[in-house]
Protein backbone atom coordinates (compact mmCIF):
# COMPACT_ATOMS: atom_id res chain seq x y z
CA UNK A 1 0.00 0.00 0.00
CA UNK A 2 0.97 3.63 -0.32
CA UNK A 3 3.01 5.00 2.56
CA UNK A 4 4.37 8.46 3.18
CA UNK A 5 6.75 8.97 6.08
CA UNK A 6 7.69 12.52 7.07
CA UNK A 7 10.72 13.47 9.12
CA UNK A 8 12.80 16.50 9.96
CA UNK A 9 10.46 18.54 12.09
CA UNK A 10 11.47 20.06 15.38
CA UNK A 11 11.99 23.20 17.40
CA UNK A 12 13.85 26.09 15.80
CA UNK A 13 14.39 29.74 16.62
CA UNK A 14 13.03 32.50 14.39
CA UNK A 15 15.31 33.00 11.42
CA UNK A 16 16.49 29.41 11.55
CA UNK A 17 16.18 26.60 9.02
CA UNK A 18 14.79 23.10 8.83
CA UNK A 19 14.57 20.52 6.08
CA UNK A 20 11.59 18.20 5.98
CA UNK A 21 11.69 14.88 4.16
CA UNK A 22 8.87 12.67 2.92
CA UNK A 23 9.85 9.16 1.93
CA UNK A 24 7.33 7.35 -0.25
CA UNK A 25 6.66 3.70 -0.97
CA UNK A 26 4.00 1.81 -2.87
CA UNK A 27 3.67 4.37 -5.67
CA UNK A 28 5.16 5.03 -9.07
CA UNK A 29 6.86 8.11 -7.72
CA UNK A 30 7.63 9.67 -11.10
CA UNK A 31 3.94 9.90 -11.98
CA UNK A 32 2.71 11.54 -8.78
CA UNK A 33 2.34 15.20 -7.97
CA UNK A 34 3.58 15.82 -4.44
CA UNK A 35 2.94 18.54 -1.93
CA UNK A 36 3.47 19.87 1.55
CA UNK A 37 0.56 21.18 3.57
CA UNK A 38 0.41 22.53 7.09
CA UNK A 39 -2.17 22.96 9.79
CA UNK A 40 -1.82 25.20 12.81
CA UNK A 41 -4.12 24.88 15.84
CA UNK A 42 -7.54 26.35 15.08
CA UNK A 43 -6.74 26.74 11.39
CA UNK A 44 -7.63 24.79 8.29
CA UNK A 45 -5.01 22.75 6.50
CA UNK A 46 -3.35 24.85 3.83
CA UNK A 47 -1.08 24.23 0.87
CA UNK A 48 2.52 25.27 1.48
CA UNK A 49 4.26 24.04 -1.66
CA UNK A 50 3.65 21.60 -4.48
CA UNK A 51 5.69 19.99 -7.21
CA UNK A 52 4.34 18.24 -10.28
CA UNK A 53 5.64 15.00 -11.71
CA UNK A 54 7.50 17.13 -14.23
CA UNK A 55 9.11 19.28 -11.57
CA UNK A 56 7.05 22.45 -11.79
CA UNK A 57 6.60 24.09 -8.42
CA UNK A 58 4.21 26.49 -6.77
CA UNK A 59 4.19 28.07 -3.34
CA UNK A 60 1.89 29.80 -0.95
CA UNK A 61 2.53 33.53 -0.97
CA UNK A 62 3.49 33.40 2.69
CA UNK A 63 6.50 31.15 2.03
CA UNK A 64 7.72 32.33 -1.38
CA UNK A 65 11.41 33.11 -1.31
CA UNK A 66 11.90 31.25 1.97
CA UNK A 67 10.84 27.65 1.27
CA UNK A 68 11.94 25.33 -1.53
CA UNK A 69 10.29 22.07 -2.49
CA UNK A 70 12.23 19.43 -4.39
CA UNK A 71 11.99 15.80 -5.36
CA UNK A 72 14.60 13.05 -5.66
CA UNK A 73 13.50 10.28 -8.02
CA UNK A 74 16.37 8.02 -7.00
CA UNK A 75 15.16 8.05 -3.38
CA UNK A 76 11.41 8.37 -4.01
CA UNK A 77 11.51 11.28 -1.61
CA UNK A 78 10.48 14.91 -1.54
CA UNK A 79 11.94 17.66 0.58
CA UNK A 80 10.93 21.01 1.93
CA UNK A 81 13.83 23.32 2.72
CA UNK A 82 12.57 26.00 5.07
CA UNK A 83 14.71 29.07 5.68
CA UNK A 84 14.11 32.30 7.57
CA UNK A 85 11.47 30.61 9.67
CA UNK A 86 8.89 32.77 11.42
CA UNK A 87 6.65 32.23 14.43
CA UNK A 88 3.68 31.89 12.07
CA UNK A 89 5.28 28.89 10.35
CA UNK A 90 4.56 26.84 13.46
CA UNK A 91 2.27 23.98 12.45
CA UNK A 92 2.04 20.29 11.74
CA UNK A 93 3.38 19.72 8.25
CA UNK A 94 1.88 16.98 6.11
CA UNK A 95 3.15 15.33 2.95
CA UNK A 96 0.62 14.65 0.20
CA UNK A 97 0.81 12.37 -2.83
CA UNK A 98 -1.66 12.87 -5.68
CA UNK A 99 -1.89 10.20 -8.39
CA UNK A 100 -2.13 11.17 -12.05
CA UNK A 101 -5.73 9.95 -12.27
CA UNK A 102 -8.55 10.07 -9.73
CA UNK A 103 -9.09 11.70 -6.32
CA UNK A 104 -7.01 9.18 -4.44
CA UNK A 105 -4.63 11.37 -2.50
CA UNK A 106 -2.54 9.89 0.29
CA UNK A 107 -1.37 11.76 3.38
CA UNK A 108 1.51 11.25 5.72
CA UNK A 109 1.17 11.25 9.49
CA UNK A 110 2.56 14.77 9.88
CA UNK A 111 5.61 16.27 11.52
CA UNK A 112 5.57 19.13 14.01
CA UNK A 113 7.48 22.31 13.28
CA UNK A 114 7.69 24.80 16.12
CA UNK A 115 9.32 28.20 15.71
CA UNK A 116 9.96 29.69 19.11
CA UNK A 117 12.52 31.46 21.24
Amino acid sequence: QVQLVESGGGLVQPGGSLRLSCATSGIIFSTYAMGWYRQAPGNQRELVAAITSGGRTNYADSVKGRFTISRDAAKNTIYLQMNSLKFEDTAVYYCNAAPPVGPFDTWGQGTQVTVST
